[in-house]
């Protein structure tokens, strides 16, 4: 009955009890998010004090899961995947990724992973969350592309006041715009896919996919993507790509901006171009801030061609002249000074000259 027990429940809460008899229920307490915690108690009377431990896994039921991956990715370049789960404060997850035909998940207690798409066509992922009892699952389609372009595009502000920002109207939305593109431009369907992005103001992007039998190579994929492009920009820059979303409640597609194409060539020559812009601009910097220091970069353009031929055959017929440094060689002053000096001295002993 003198037995003081203590009790830390491992999230900042802890409390003291004093005469607990066993006849009671127990000790209660609500913990309020997910997470592993560590319990301790610390039991003390007359006959000295004993602890224990204990390690408690506390679960949420986890009420959605939604798998975020790019519709479009470039043939064996690493890509992000990851999950998003509400409520997200459920911590202790397993996540089983699904890719392509393997019969076997790559597990992992981390809701992202990176992965490279080897095979070019359309892959399909899979995520799978356990939580407890439970299982949620999200699947995407991803198109692997060796190349391939992007449009940027935004929406009439009225577009913004109906968005619910939920992955079932984004989807909706994107089929839409799709729809509405095929009927302005005579474009393969397949060549086309519209992701909009969360969030609010409402935006999208557009992807342009080489045709599937194009046997012509590289050089005409790139091609036919330009062309594709400009009809499309045309009409996006036309307001010819809207649609109604109820009566009387039209929205118009703009395009917003035309991204990097996904081709590492045009990546890399941009590159080059900037990194030779730099290096340039440092050459012509160094040489302005020790153009100085260096005699012959500074010598005045007022001192004639004559005057500077004399005095290098001057130099140069004796080839047993003494060497001389950087720093010895004479200023532009000193050379004048002793050019005036020989004219005066020439001038007294031949008057007549």
């Amino acid at each position: 009955m003198r037995t003081h027990i203590q009790l830390d429940f491992g999230d900042g809460t802890a409390v003291s009890y004093s005469n607990l008899t066993w006849t009671e229920e127990g000790v209660k307490h609500v913990y309020r998010s997910a997470g592993i915690f560590r319990v301790t108690a610390l039991a003390e009377n007359e006959m000295g004090a004993v602890s224990t431990t204990l390690y408690l896994h506390v679960t949420c039921a986890v009420e959605h899961v939604q798998l975020l991956a790019p519709l479009v990715v470039i043939q064996n370049k690493e890509v992000n995947l990851t999950a998003v789960v509400w409520p997200s404060h459920s911590h202790t997850l397993t996540y089983f990724w699904w890719l392509g035909n393997s019969s076997e998940p790559i597990i992992t207690l981390d809701g992202s992973i990176l992965h490279t798409f080897t095979r070019e066509g359309m892959h399909t992922v899979m995520l799978q969350v356990s939580s407890a009892n439970s299982i949620l699952q999200d699947t995407k389609t991803i198109a692997v592309q060796e190349l391939f372009k992007s449009l940027l595009l935004s929406f009439s502000p009225n577009l913004d006041e109906v968005n619910p920002d939920i992955p079932e109207w984004r989807q909706d939305v994107g089929r839409v715009i799709k729809r509405v593109l095929l009927q302005v431009a005579d474009i393969p369907e397949r060549q086309l896919l519209v992701a909009v992005f969360p969030g609010i103001p409402t935006a999208a992007e557009l992807f342009l996919l080489p045709s599937k039998n194009q046997s012509e190579g590289r050089k005409k994929s790139e091609e036919e993507l330009e062309q594709i492009s400009k009809v499309l920009v045309s009409a996006l820059n036309q307001n010819l790509v809207e649609f109604e979303l109820k009566p009387a409640y039209r929205v118009i597609v703009y395009i917003t901006q035309l991204t990097l194409d996904s081709i590492p060539r045009h990546r890399s020559s941009a590159m080059l171009m900037l990194l030779s812009v730099v290096f340039l601009g440092l050459a012509v910097f160094l040489i302005y801030k020790f153009k100085r220091k260096i005699p012959w970069i500074n010598i005045d353009a007022e001192v004639n061609h004559e005057k500077e031929q004399e005095m290098i055959n001057t130099v140069g017929q004796s080839e047993a002249a003494p060497k001389i440094t950087l720093s010895e060689f004479p200023t532009q002053k000193e050379m004048m000074d002793k050019e005036l000096e020989c004219r005066v001295k020439r001038k007294l002993n031949c008057p007549w000259c």
